[in-house]
């Protein structure tokens, strides 16, 4: 027992608590004080921690792990993608035509229809074109943004307001999609292209993103969320919005951000990233530098060491990829910390390829990928090897099917899509692997992202034939995916991702055993208790 100097301000009892502390792996009680834990050990041990004004929380039984964290995910930047019209319900073309009709006719003078979520499969191998969709629309001017963030349609409306007529070039790969005449089919293609609407669409107000901001914040930490990966910052705006949230109170769910940086940066650039990462709140801090090495499979940009199955994806996103090279070896010199956006087999190559040319290998572990969606044999023992941590969504092969006839697969082709998310393989080799969910990509829930790590398919979906089953993690691996590898791709293992004296009090308790339970139930388990920052954010115990 581990018996604090000054009695607690909570006491948690009737626990079942995983610590995946190797010191002392279980225990049924533990005491937080100032927002870190003081005391863990047994409910004989309870009574010493306890002092007149702690509050006791007995939990019933419940399973307390450290706080789950979601390691890709985009809450800020989520609230104004996900504004509008949710598609991703939609299945087909006439599902997709009746839920924009039913939006166009809400529409009043003036509105466009927002939409997000879409799933390429619904375009049943079509072209991504307006034309499928204007007749629905009835000239109101809609901007649809598909699932994987990368890509949006507009419609003919809303092209002609961001005087969008013709094909464009760009410093990074993108691409407004024009047919053989040189008129815009309304595909845009990554983030560049899609950036052109941006002056011409309606923003919500400043009071309208925190309000909507603090909401999803509160809904994520209901699931057992206590803290995200945060992949992104264009603006320090956000930043200045996260400083007046915490000057009325605290964050319910712990952000580590990485900004963007894109291709054409300079020094000058690089060395505001540098200082920026001295900006911190008491729940939020700047911690790393976000990059793009590729896109997307279905969009087409995903970089890979040999054409898609459509002629394309042969090339980078970065048009020179030296020049990435050169922006990450200047960040870490300095010990900034990399994340790397990497989804085809040359984009993977090509970062570890970078991570191995640093001149110090101590600036070697500084470093991860994201999203990993194919990757040879050849390149999982360089993750080990090179101290690379691999961050990967199990919940994004619900785009995919087992059988090979969604977009993705049909793309990669048979090969390719037979080495799938390998999870399983990056762990089996040694890797560090932090789970995550790419909010508004796929959903934040972390039970979600626990379950399909296991199951390799949707939880509560037995129907539904899981994709490359033999990458199915173990229950005890995917805990730490959301939990202690998470603290080791952060570089916060020192003080996060166990339940043990001297570290956050960011926990999580669930009313079944997330490692030992059938993955289905974690899947929709009770929370009964998250807690940030020793502050209960979400309660469902008496």
């Amino acid at each position: 027992m581990s018996q604090p100097v000054t009695a607690a301000d909570t006491v948690l009892t009737g626990a079942r608590v995983r610590t995946l502390d190797p010191e002392r792996p279980w225990a049924s009680a533990v005491a937080v004080k100032d927002g870190l834990i003081t005391a863990v050990g047994e409910e004989r041990d309870a009574r010493h921690w306890r002092g007149a004004h702690t509050e006791v929380i007995d939990l019933a039984g419940a399973t307390l792990t450290p706080g789950l964290v979601d390691g890709h995910s985009h809450p800020v930047w989520g609230v104004e993608m996900s504004t509008g019209l949710d598609l991703s319900g939609c299945r087909d073309l006439a599902g997709l035509r009746e839920a924009l009709a039913g939006a166009a006719r809400a529409a009043g003078p003036g509105d466009w229809v927002l939409a997000w979520g879409l799933d390429h499969n619904v375009f049943g191998g079509r072209p991504v074109h307006r034309e499928l969709i204007e007749s629905a629309l009835g000239g109101v001017p809609a901007f649809i943004r598909l699932y994987d963030g990368h890509s949006a349609l507009a419609s003919g409306p809303a092209l002609a307001a961001a005087k969008i007529d013709g094909p464009r070039d760009f410093d990074q790969r993108a691409e407004v999609v024009c047919d053989a005449d040189g008129q815009p089919t309304g595909h845009l293609v990554e983030h560049a292209a899609m950036d052109l609407m941006g002056p011409v669409l309606p923003r919500p107000t400043a009071a309208e993103r925190r309000a909507r901001l603090l909401a999803l914040l509160g809904d994520m930490a209901a699931t057992g969320l206590t803290g995200a990966h945060v992949m992104d910052l264009e603006s320090t705006d956000a930043l200045d919005l996260l400083a007046g949230i915490e000057d009325g109170g605290d964050l319910p769910v712990r952000l580590r951000i990485a900004p963007w940086c894109m291709p054409g940066a300079d020094t000058g650039t690089l060395d505001e990233l540098i200082a920026l990462q001295r900006r911190a709140g008491r729940h939020w801090r700047v911690g790393g530098v976000k990059f793009f090495m590729d896109g997307t499979v279905e969009g087409g940009t995903a970089w890979l060491e040999h054409a898609d199955c459509h002629g394309q994806g042969t090339e980078a996103f970065w048009p020179d990829p030296a020049a990435y090279t050169r922006a990450v070896h200047h960040l870490a010199r300095a010990g900034v910390r990399t994340a790397t956006h990497a989804i085809g087999d040359a984009a993977v190559r090509h970062v570890l390829d970078t991570v191995e040319a640093l001149g110090d290998p101590g600036q070697r572990g500084l470093h991860r990928i994201e999203h990993i969606e194919t990757v040879p044999d050849a390149q999982l023992p360089r993750f080990v090897a090179l101290g690379v941590a691999a961050s990967m969504q199990p919940t994004h092969t619900a785009y995919t099917r087992a059988d090979h006839t969604d977009e993705w697969s049909k793309r990669v082709g048979e090969e390719r899509a037979g080495r799938a998310w390998r999870c399983r393989d990056l762990r089996d080799a040694g890797a560090v692997l932090v789970l995550g969910s790419d909010w508004p990509i796929a959903h934040y829930d972390p039970r979600g992202v626990l379950a399909t790590a296991r199951l390799r398919r949707p939880a509560g979906a037995p129907d539904t034939a899981p994709v490359t089953a033999e990458q199915a993690l173990t229950g005890e691996m995917a805990l730490e995916g959301c939990t202690s590898h998470a603290a080791l791709a952060a570089g916060e293992e020192a003080y996060a991702g166990r339940v043990a004296p001297g570290f956050r009090a960011d926990l999580t308790a669930l009313g079944v055993d997330p490692v030992t339970a059938p993955a289905d139930e974690v899947g929709e388990a009770p929370v009964a208790l998250t807690m940030t920052g020793g502050v209960v954010v979400h309660r469902a115990v008496g």
